[in-house]
């Protein structure tokens, strides 16, 4: 059927009008406005559903009974046909189906022809004649005219990486080494084989005056000797002289990692990243597992502490496969290599310990951009092979460089710095170059928010797309006429495809969903592949034409009747007036069902949810990965209950200032924010200000904390959920980036760590934690329970979970921790 968004549109808050609208950000070249297709912050305003009560048991039960939606969707190499995966009802098992773009009608795969569908990451050939791909390790090659297959590889090694170089060669790595194949002739050759370890030194001249000796008077020795020296010149003649014999080994170094590796596509060059080999975990870091499947107590390795790590950079290595040569490339020509960029941390934190700070500067450890969710990589090759850029990051977190290869010079050139006195966006980074061509094109928030710029490498860049809204997920065009991108323009929660001309700047709207919405190109590049979703909707399929003001067509419904006829409570996206800054903090509003505008009298009761990771978007008006949280919030609102959902400071999807307004202070921006959402709803939704919990998992769980030990009366309880307690126990990648380091800035972890602040627990608290949980682990609740222990607080209760990693599993799980949490809300509400 032919999917059309509702022309049921209402206005939401006039905030969402006043802080979302395209602005002015300055450009190197005039900027063209998004040509719309409806009007600007205007969205669809979602409806109840449904007839039957939710109840808590099925709220948790097992998802499959919402429809098992499609899941892994890509195009099939003649652009006709989709792939994509559905669980098995009561099992974990996938099974993969084949649908027409033209059809609704979908076919399950066999097992036995797995291998023939291709996969979402396949590489084409520069003619688009030739597709490649890996199935189970092996490489396979498909006719995209024929659909005739052949299989390159059949070997239990894994084949990865693979790439069509520009005279029509396929190429994949085995470990580290590249191969070569010659598809008309079927002959594999070694194109660099590259060791991590030193280069053997050969047959050496005796050094040692015992050797020496050695070698002078016992003959046999001597001549011993001579008959390696002639064996190893004989290998070597053979070598250089008999081109039958691979003959491209690269040494690297001993006691290195390979990093990344990408060869140019004339296959002439290869830039690889090695660092030093550092286990991210020590012998001591374990997690004991009590319900191991033999009756053992198990020691579980994990992750290192942020408080462990130790900083460490990378050598970027240019391999010359003309000459069989290799360079090491200095980094010390990107601008603010040496700058000591945590001098006013380190001052602050020098004078807190009564000493004083003296600044110098010295060379960062870079290394390169660990994108999260990228689908590319840090190194990227022109089309012809003669430049390539890379993105590299300080272990510092301050800096983000674009740079380029001066080969002759063996430097980098600096095309691009991102500096950013809290932290660089570890998201955002999608860059590339326009084919056949030395201009790239990259994300940035210098801005303040995530846009898209090109460069030319001897020229200034410009800025294609400008506003108060968030591009991501580029998709550049075959003719560069124009890069495709996923916005939030109209409102921060409604996400559409857009395409912006390279030329002149200009966007146009692609698609006009209304909810969150994903798209692929087609290989062909006619066509979208989109993965919708509203918030009373779970994601589905749409295919529409690649062109503006489209209209797509529905190709999946998987949505089941059972979860359909559920009586479920539509939230309401609204703006809440912030004390602290001048953008609104946008919240889902779960009204009561009895509820009745304007209302008087302050007597409800209320709920706020805190979403976890922090930097995650959960306001929006797609389909939430929250959706148990979302059928609970409807069941409190059906029993009277006001449930609100904030996108706090810290959240995704509202531009750099927003996201690092908790640097240094994680804790404070965030629970303001809550407060304010307090106010508001005693304001707005009749709600008594002494009958208000709080609850949330992960982040969540340490905002519940925070909220009940740093402000003990804004909420009467609160549940905390796998909950963070001392930062300096999580993760490096993550924690670093807003607090640095525990030992360069102690300060920052204790003003934002739970457990120094437990003195200041007074209302009842629910503390839930899984066992085996290895991104928060158990002892952070451990301790923090010890902590309140010895002030003899009164008001908590834990509840443990022995076989729950971070995110639940077991339906019974989620069942009894939902139960605790409603029993908590029910008797102190």
């Amino acid at each position: 059927m032919t999917f059309k968004s509702s022309t049921q549109k209402t206005l939401v808050a006039l905030a969402v009008a006043s802080s979302f609208m395209l602005s002015g950000c300055q450009s190197t070249a005039s900027q063209a406005p998004i040509t719309k297709t409806v009007a600007p912050s205007v969205v669809v305003t979602p409806q109840d559903t449904g007839s039957t009560a939710i109840t808590l048991e099925q709220a948790m039960a097992h998802p499959d009974w919402l429809g098992r939606q499609p899941e892994r969707a890509y195009w099939s190499a003649d652009s006709s046909t989709i792939f994509y995966a559905r669980k098995q009802q009561g099992n974990e098992l996938r099974d993969v189906f084949s649908q027409s773009v033209t059809s609704q009608t979908a076919e399950q795969v066999a097992l036995s022809a797995h291998h023939t569908l291709g996969t979402k990451n396949a590489v084409y050939s520069n003619d688009k004649k030739l597709q490649a791909y890996t199935f189970e390790g092996n490489v396979f090659v498909k006719n995209v005219q024929t659909g005739a297959i052949k299989q390159v590889t059949h070997s239990s090694a894994r084949e990865s990486n693979l790439q069509f170089l520009n005279d029509g060669a396929l190429v994949y790595r085995q470990g580290t080494t590249f191969n070569k194949v010659d598809l008309a002739t079927g002959i594999t050759s070694e194109l660099a084989n590259i060791k991590l370890s030193d280069k053997p030194k050969g047959v050496e001249a005796p050094a040692t005056y015992i050797a020496k000796e050695q070698h002078k008077l016992i003959d046999y020795v001597s001549l011993m000797h001579k008959n390696k020296q002639d064996k190893q010149t004989r290998k070597k003649q053979l070598t250089k002289q008999n081109t039958s014999i691979a003959n491209a080994q690269f040494y690297l170094g001993k006691g290195k990692t390979l990093v990344n590796a990408q060869l140019s596509p004339n296959g002439q060059a290869i830039l690889a990243v090695i660092k030093d080999q550092k286990s991210w975990r020590d012998d001591a870091d374990i997690m004991p597992n009590y319900i191991g499947d033999d009756g053992t107590i198990k020691a579980e390795k994990v992750r290192r502490r942020v408080a462990d790590e130790k900083s460490a950079g990378s050598e970027l290595i240019y391999i010359d496969l003309t000459d069989n040569s290799q360079k090491t490339i200095s980094m010390t020509s990107l601008p603010g290599f040496d700058e000591d960029v945590l001098a006013s941390v380190k001052t602050e934190n020098y004078a807190r310990d009564g000493k004083t700070y003296k600044s110098e500067k010295a060379p960062r450890d870079i290394n390169l951009m660990m994108d999260w969710g990228w689908d590319q990589g840090a190194i990227v090759w022109n089309d012809t092979g003669d430049q390539v850029a890379v993105m590299l990051e300080a272990w510092d977190n301050k800096d983000r460089w674009l740079a380029t290869v001066n080969v002759d010079e063996a430097k980098l050139v600096s095309q691009h710095r991102l500096h950013d006195d809290a932290w660089v966006n570890y998201t955002y980074n999608d860059f590339g170059w326009l084919n056949n061509s030395d201009t790239l094109y990259y994300l940035s928030e210098e801005s303040g928010y995530s846009h898209i710029y090109k460069k030319p490498l001897t020229g200034k860049a410009t800025e294609l797309t400008k506003g108060n809204f968030v591009v991501s997920n580029l998709t550049l065009t075959d003719d560069n006429s124009a890069i495709y991108y996923k916005a939030n323009v109209e409102h921060p929660g409604l996400y559409e495809i857009y395409k912006v001309n390279v030329e002149s700047g200009q966007s146009e709207q692609v698609t006009n969903l209304d909810g969150m919405t994903d798209y692929q190109l087609s290989p062909d590049q006619t066509k979208l592949l989109l993965t919708h979703s509203k918030i009373m909707q779970p994601a589905e399929l749409y295919v529409a034409p690649a062109k503006a003001n489209t209209q797509a067509t529905r190709l999946t419904n998987t949505v089941s009747e059972e979860f359909l006829a559920k009586k479920l409570i539509a939230p309401k996206i609204i703006a809440v007036p912030s004390s602290h800054t001048q953008q609104p903090i946008y919240a889902k509003v779960y009204y009561p069902a009895d509820y009745v505008e304007g209302e008087s009298g302050q007597n409800r009761k209320a709920v706020i949810f805190n979403h976890g990771a922090g930097y995650l978007q959960n306001s929006h008006m797609g389909w939430s990965g929250y959706f148990r949280e979302f059928m609970f919030h409807s069941l409190l609102a059906s029993e009277g209950y006001v449930v609100m959902d904030m996108d706090y400071r810290a959240s995704k999807g509202y531009g750099r200032d927003w996201r690092t307004a908790i640097y240094r202070q994680m804790g404070t921006p965030e629970i303001q924010d809550l407060a304010d959402g307090v106010s508001w709803m005693a304001d707005n939704a009749n709600v008594d200000t002494a009958a208000v919990g709080t609850y949330g998992g992960s982040y969540g769980g340490f905002m519940t904390f925070m909220a009940l030990f740093t402000q003990p009366d804004l909420f009467q309880a609160g549940a905390a959920l796998r909950p963070v307690t001392d930062w300096a126990h999580y993760n490096g990648p993550y924690t670093s980036n807003i607090l640095n380091h525990p030992d360069v800035d102690p300060i920052a972890y204790e003003r934002s760590s739970p457990i120094y602040f437990a003195e200041g627990l007074k209302n009842r608290l629910l503390i839930n934690a899984p066992m085996v949980d290895d991104n928060v682990f158990f002892q952070d609740v451990v301790r923090v329970v010890q902590r309140m222990i010895e002030l003899e607080k009164e008001n908590f209760e834990t509840a443990i979970y022995p076989v729950e990693p971070h995110g639940f599993r077991q339906p019974s799980s989620w069942l009894d921790e939902y139960r605790r949490i409603y029993k908590m809300f029910k008797e102190t509400l």
